[in-house]
């Protein structure tokens, strides 16, 4: 089994992790089944958020008596050190632990430094020598604070947005990564769920050592997908490569990647699903976008106010209202086209 080290912290896991946002769709009783499932099956690294509604209690309540066994990293949205505290404590009720392993700041607009005025990595530094954290970290969607937090010297992970639709930008950052000795941890590896050739993603994270994949697991048979690449990983072929190139092709450059801090959206339209329903109705089994329920959801973007909020948060720099504009387009269309199928 291909095994990574997470830089200086020396935390060594398979290839696989497990990313815990999608348990918030199941039972307690279905995801408890699922994480202990997972573990059998080789994986012991389990990432979540306080912001995941239930997913630090589904893990809690999965690996209560075997904390020994896992390595936990959880994350805070708190824009102070009170608040930053609190959603410690929470999560480790929620938890069942005395301690995470990570505890990364949750997509902050600045790389908290020592001395910056905001208090927030000072208290950071006092939960770690409280042995209530192990490690200090910042998961981000923005290149330029990424960048920065490597180049501090002040975080032991990065968790990043990685996949095959990666740019030179997000290459950089896992090379930059590797040299300082610090973990990288990817999330978002099949881009949101655009892309549906899980193998070929495998594949691609496979040729960086230093890259920890955390799959965003809801259902058993995307778990037994993914364990069976850890025991026999896919080969990087030719076949392969024209696969992630035709991808490329389609996919690189302005779209959507449903990060969701877009959200909320004043005029009710759910952004991070609408501003990429092209790629949705082309890679993903189209029929549960045509029912009632999503020509009203796509019909919202009429109601765009144009405001900017939208693009004000989005890390990539997105003109959301225009990509809206785009996809509401081309929805129209393919509704027309597929009207026999609608609801």
């Amino acid at each position: 089994m291909t095994t990574v080290t997470l830089g200086r912290t020396g935390i060594t896991v398979s290839k696989n992790a497990f990313g815990a946002l999608p348990i918030q769709r199941i039972s307690i009783d279905e995801a408890v089944s699922l994480l202990r499932k997972a573990h059998d099956g080789g994986i012991t690294f389990f990432d979540t958020a306080r912001a995941y509604t239930d997913s630090e209690e589904k893990l809690g309540r999965a690996f209560a008596g075997m904390r020994d066994q896992i390595f936990l990293a959880t994350k805070s949205h708190a824009g102070t050190p009170e608040a930053l505290r609190r959603d410690l404590e929470t999560s480790l009720r929620m938890l069942k632990t005395d301690y995470v392993d990570i505890y990364q700041f949750h997509n902050p607009a600045q790389c908290y430094r020592p001395g910056d005025g905001t208090g927030m990595y000072e208290a950071m530094e006092a939960f770690r020598k409280e042995g209530k954290i192990r490690f200090i970290s910042l998961s981000n969607h923005r290149p330029a604070v990424a960048d920065e937090a490597i180049s501090s010297g002040l975080y032991d992970t990065l968790q990043f947005p990685f996949s095959y639709l990666c740019s030179d930008v997000d290459l950089a950052l896992v090379e930059k990564c590797r040299a300082a000795n610090l973990g990288f941890i990817a999330m978002k590896g099949l881009s949101g769920g655009i892309l549906n050739h899980a193998a070929a993603c495998y594949a691609f994270m496979c040729q960086f050592e230093n890259v920890l994949p955390i799959w965003g697991i809801q259902r058993e048979r995307e778990l037994e997908e993914f364990l069976s690449y850890a025991k026999k990983p896919p080969v990087m072929d030719d076949a392969m490569r024209a696969l992630i190139e035709a991808d490329r092709k389609e996919l690189a450059g302005d779209f959507c990647r449903a990060c969701g801090y877009c959200m909320p959206c004043p005029a009710g339209i759910e952004i991070n699903t609408c501003a990429r329903i092209i790629p949705l109705l082309g890679r993903a089994p189209y029929r549960p976008y045509l029912s009632k329920e999503w020509q009203e959801k796509m019909k919202r973007i009429e109601s765009c106010l144009h405001c900017g909020k939208c693009m004000k948060h989005c890390p990539y720099g997105l003109h959301t209202p225009e990509l809206l504009q785009a996809n509401y387009a081309f929805y129209k269309k393919f509704l027309a086209e597929h009207a026999d199928e609608a609801e």
